[in-house]
């Protein structure tokens, strides 16, 4: 399949710039994969649609103020970095703007001096190796001079970093924030949970793999970054006991999707398990573990748009993005929400 397969026409005003002023009340589109029948809810009202029995799998990490805006040493010119995959305690792969002024052996600073990085390599997806030098905490000097790493169609200041963070985010790592999520209040978990919903924590830290937009015509040329998944024992047998009492296996983001799938086996058994995945959910893919997705609306040729295509088809997805649009949905970070069941 061809990358143009997966475009649609977005008017921009269509793109949110700011979260909703109350994380439930964006608007959730329900789509019905048996009937093909859609309904238009707010978001707190999925809970009519989860089971007593299901398991509702939510991705735990936390975003990291990955972005970097420092000072080329020699000259002063200004440099952005994106931390992406952390290679060891004080080594990290990154995106880097603009890339000419970041050859090897180049020296950056940050904070007039309190964070300074040697650029040690290229690496192989167009970033760059970075060795950081600081005295302290790592995370305690990232916390006071980074700044939230936005997709760059939010042209907005966000008021509050929080709003760019689950309420349910634990485990620091990720370039950005695992967005379905951001729909979810700790009220509307206490309720699901109180139905008998089990909701029950995964882990993909999300970085390049997940957001690079894809340049191929021919989507089976696309090579997919790797991200940092991790299932833990309890939360395997959590998911395999909803799924052997009759309940469905509810995944929040497609992050969610990809680490479940990364964990199964060709029978729906989701294993503890760690490690990185590169796993690229197109059309033509057999879902092993996951009944439903909560997910908000994705870019047009995104491979997140193509996953989705994989779970409900490709044309079934793009007339009902077609129909969000007609409906003046928000599309993309803090835009409204869809639920595939």
């Amino acid at each position: 399949m061809n990358t143009k397969d997966f475009y649609y026409e977005l008017p921009p005003e269509l793109i949110a710039q700011t979260p909703a002023a109350v994380r439930d009340h964006s608007r959730l589109l329900v789509y019905h994969k048996d009937t093909g029948a859609i309904e238009h809810k707010v978001f707190c009202d999925v809970i009519d649609y989860l089971n007593p029995g299901d398991a509702l799998v939510v991705n735990e990490t936390r975003v990291l103020p990955a972005r970097l805006i420092g000072q080329k040493e020699d000259t002063g010119g200004s440099m952005e970095f994106l931390l992406l995959k952390c290679v060891n305690y004080d080594t990290w792969e990154t995106l880097v703007r603009p890339g000419r002024r970041a050859k090897p052996g180049a020296v950056f600073v940050f904070g007039g001096g309190k964070l300074r990085a040697t650029v040690l390599d290229n690496s192989e997806d167009g970033g760059r190796i970075v060795r950081f030098h600081f005295d302290g905490v790592f995370e305690e000097i990232l916390d006071e001079l980074g700044q939230m790493p936005l997709p760059p169609y939010i042209t907005e200041q966000l008021q509050d970093k929080n709003r760019y963070q689950t309420v349910y985010a634990k485990e620091e790592g990720s370039a950005a924030a695992p967005t379905a999520g951001l729909h979810f209040t700790p009220e509307l978990l206490d309720r699901i949970r109180q139905k008998g919903v089990d909701v029950v924590p995964v882990l993909l830290h999300v970085g390049l793999g997940t957001f690079r937009p894809v340049k191929e015509e021919n989507i089976e040329d696309h090579h997919m970054h790797s991200e940092y998944y991790m299932v833990t024992q309890d939360a395997a047998e959590r998911i395999n006991a909803a799924r052997a009492r009759g309940g469905r296996i509810v995944c929040v983001g497609t992050t969610s999707v990809r680490t479940l799938e990364s964990a199964s086996t060709e029978d729906g058994i989701v294993h503890a398990s760690s490690g990185w995945t590169q796993i690229f959910i197109t059309p033509g893919y057999r879902y092993k573990a996951v009944d439903a997705l909560i997910t908000n609306f994705h870019l047009p040729e995104s491979t997140l748009l193509m996953l989705v295509s994989a779970f409900i088809g490709r044309e079934e997805a793009l007339s009902v993005y077609n129909t969000a649009v007609r409906e003046r949905y928000r599309f993309f970070s803090f835009g409204d929400a869809c639920l595939f069941e």
